[in-house]
């Protein structure tokens, strides 16, 4: 790749990293940026996901003060996702993307909503089954399709757990990472990853991953939840039109 390529993949996984951390619509960012520098589409989505996992790894040190604390959680809810998310990556390789494509706006659509509403405890607790089929369910989506998929999560946990939107966040940030992980290193093993374009996408991520939870811990009040759910619903709305007009 040419300088300014790499360059403007940088610059594009930094701003996704900020965007991930934030709002968790990274690949609607680094999705369409490395179509529109020429990958195919299983191509840039297996390259894409590859270098997410520097997102994860970024937010993870720069939230910190949030996940203080919460080191059993991640551990105890860590493993669900991971399998997940290495589910989720295993049919993508072997099945088209259609079903997926239809299902996601009802799913992002949903989650965005329920993020609007204050936590009600709808799954009791993180030990119960339904919290957990839960998870399992969203970490193979953001294994398999990925767009908007930390919003499911951000929902799932917001529905079930106590704490600022700020850590609830922090918690998200690392369990999607985490399923993310699993499905990136198989795609690095039997996936089309163009290293070219991933190397310079995930160091943008890691930057922007770990730039993002400062600007997440300053925003004031539930304006988090709603500006999550507010994109969320815009995200809904365009893969809807997308999916069904194409």
């Amino acid at each position: 790749m040419i300088v300014g390529e790499v360059l403007g993949l940088l610059a594009v996984g930094a701003f996704a990293g900020v965007v991930s951390t934030v709002v968790s619509l990274a690949s609607i960012v680094s999705y369409p940026a490395l179509l529109a520098f020429g990958l195919p589409p299983l191509t840039a989505n297996v390259t894409n996901t590859v270098a997410l996992l520097f997102t994860g790894l970024g937010a993870a040190f720069g939230s910190r003060p949030e996940l203080a604390g919460q080191g059993p959680r991640v551990l105890r809810l860590g493993w669900l996702t991971m399998l997940g998310g290495a589910t989720g990556a295993f049919l993508l390789l072997v099945t088209p993307s259609e079903t997926f494509e239809q299902i996601a706006p009802w799913l992002i659509g949903l989650a965005s909503l329920l993020l609007i509403r204050p936590p009600r405890g709808e799954l009791n607790s993180e030990h119960g089954p339904l919290m957990r089929c839960a998870l399992f369910a969203v970490a193979i989506y953001v294994g398999y399709f990925g767009a908007a998929g930390g919003i499911l999560m951000l929902a799932v946990l917001s529905s079930m757990l106590e704490g600022t939107p700020a850590k609830l966040n922090a918690l998200k940030n690392v369990l999607s990472g985490m399923a993310n992980a699993v499905a990136a290193t198989g795609f690095a093993v039997f996936g089309p990853v163009d290293w070219g374009a991933a190397v310079p996408l995930a160091l943008g991520f890691l930057l922007g991953g770990w730039f993002g939870p400062k600007i997440a811990r300053r925003l004031p009040g539930q304006s988090l939840r709603y500006l999550a759910a507010a994109c969320g619903l815009a995200v809904a709305v365009k893969l809807g039109y997308d999916a069904y007009t194409s």
